[in-house]
């Protein structure tokens, strides 16, 4: 199981030696990456057979904790290591010319990796970074769509800005924790939780929730998204979209199912996740372009999923990881094939009909995405609104009234984009990119994924469900990592 470790250290050693081997083999440079994360990939594949329905802990150095650093295995780091990883190679940039992309991509594999597995508070905080500046990297390196230089640099130089707020705020929250209880190791914390008990405790949390919730797309710290997603490449902004916002939101449910079991941090939640759900949806339906209606969309369906966290224990972690999985599936296919729709939607009138394959990929991704049955994403809004419905407090229904009324404005401005997709071509309609590119073959995988998947509802729901019992159980977290049993009291 120690293996494991190769997951971080492999695509970091890589992102530093590929630039070496470009100067003599630019096209072993180019292979370098993909077959690191194809090692990887068999690395995770043994590892969740050898965990079985347990999890391991990984002493790096042999140092125990609170002192040494940890990385937890289990299911739930296990498959969004897979996912990182077969992700990475999905939007891999073959046509780069400078080997320099390369090397970045490997240092956010590395990030990525190492965030899922980190069991320290300062490590996730580590790796966060340097996710964060792998990610200003391929920007800044990636080719400029077809807008204005300006308004590209623009939208990087808010996006650095913004996200390097961001991360002040999310080291404050590290560093009034680390002053309220002396560690930062997450099993220590959560025997602890007294300790973070009140106002300061509830601040940190709010600090860390709000500063990593910048790459989550979190209400009010995602004015970023539209910018940065219409002046990148399409298949980056299927990266951001579809992987880096969900392992923020892997940093913060961390901390919200180990160490913050307080009503006040699940509130907190819920109203960031209704005022992005009703923010996201009301300029999504305003919007007058495919990539900027995808970008507002993206920010609605992940306050979906911090209202799903917003639900105590389990089942909160249940239905979250099913819609961060159906939002990955989903959002990061309809980026993939966003090239075949660009443009002011008054001139793609009538391309349905001269790409009726594309129409169809399409119409899939938005009839889940609604929540139409037997599609997934109904029976996840579905499961979603029933365990809202249990719960005690006016929030939560008010949560149930605003998931329906932005599924109604979603329906409306999702079928005006259809509706036009299919009417009579105009003079002036732009011709559809019929470019078969790697992206759109991807794009109609994960379309054919959503398909079968409606075949396996129940069992991939139930491996779910057990995945969520155990990743959730602070108890099987502390006695994995802790040396002993009892480091403190925990309430």
């Amino acid at each position: 199981m120690n293996s494991l470790v190769l997951l971080v250290v492999l695509p970091l050693f890589a992102a530093f030696i590929i630039p070496v081997v470009a100067k003599f083999s630019p096209k072993l440079s180019l292979f370098t990456g993909p077959v690191v994360l194809c090692i990887n990939l068999l690395l995770i594949m043994s590892a969740w057979i050898k965990v079985g329905s347990g999890s391991e802990a990984i002493f790096l150095g042999g140092f125990l904790p609170p002192v040494g650093i940890v990385f937890y295995i289990d299911h739930f780091s296990l498959l969004f290591s897979g996912l990182i990883a077969g992700m990475v190679l999905i939007v891999w940039p073959w046509d780069a010319k400078e080997s320099r992309l390369y090397s970045l991509y490997m240092l956010l594999s590395a990030a990525s990796f190492g965030l899922v597995l980190s069991a320290d508070l300062f490590n996730l905080y580590v790796f966060y970074e340097l996710l964060a500046v792998a990610t200003y990297g391929i920007i800044a390196a990636s080719p400029i769509s077809k807008v204005p230089n300006s308004s590209a640099t623009a939208a990087s130089l808010r996006y650095l800005f913004i996200s390097s707020a961001g991360s002040v705020m999310l080291l404050l929250g590290i560093a009034i924790i680390y002053t309220l209880t002396g560690t930062l190791n997450i099993a220590h914390l959560a025997t602890m939780t007294t300790s973070l008990d009140g106002f300061a405790g509830l601040s940190a949390f709010a600090l860390i929730a709000i500063g990593a919730g910048v790459k989550a797309e979190m209400f009010p710290v995602n004015s970023w998204v539209a910018e940065v997603y219409g002046t990148i490449p399409r298949q980056l902004s299927a990266l951001l979209a579809g992987l880096v916002s969900k392992l923020a939101v892997i940093l913060i449910i961390r901390m919200l199912l180990m160490v913050f079991q307080q009503q006040a941090a699940f509130d907190l939640l819920l109203v960031v996740g209704m005022l992005g759900v009703i923010s996201g949806e009301m300029v999504a339906w305003r919007a007058k372009d495919m990539i900027r209606m995808l970008s507002f969309s993206s920010i609605a369906q992940l306050g979906l999923i911090f209202i799903a966290f917003s639900i105590a224990g389990s089942k909160g972690l249940w239905i979250g990881m099913a819609l961060m999985l159906h939002h990955l599936l989903v959002k990061g296919g309809l980026f993939l094939m966003a090239d075949r729709f660009a443009g002011h939607m008054g001139k793609l009138k009538g391309l349905a009909k001269h790409s009726p394959m594309a129409a169809a990929v399409f119409l899939v991704f938005v009839l889940s995405l609604l929540g139409v049955p037997p599609f997934p994403g109904f029976w996840i809004k579905l499961l979603l609104i029933l365990n809202l419905a249990e719960q005690g407090g006016g929030l939560y229904h008010v949560a149930i009234a605003t998931i329906l009324l932005a599924t109604v404005i979603e329906t409306a401005y999702i079928f005006k984009f259809v509706r036009i997709l299919y009417q009579k071509a105009d003079a002036d309609s732009t011709p559809i990119n019929k470019n078969y590119s790697s992206s759109y073959t991807f794009a109609k995988l994960f379309a054919l994924i959503l398909l079968v998947s409606m075949l396996f509802v129940s069992p991939i729901s139930n491996h779910l469900k057990d995945i969520a019992n155990h990743s959730a159980s602070p108890h099987i977290y502390i006695n994995k990592i802790l040396p002993t049993k009892q480091l403190g009291d925990r309430s």
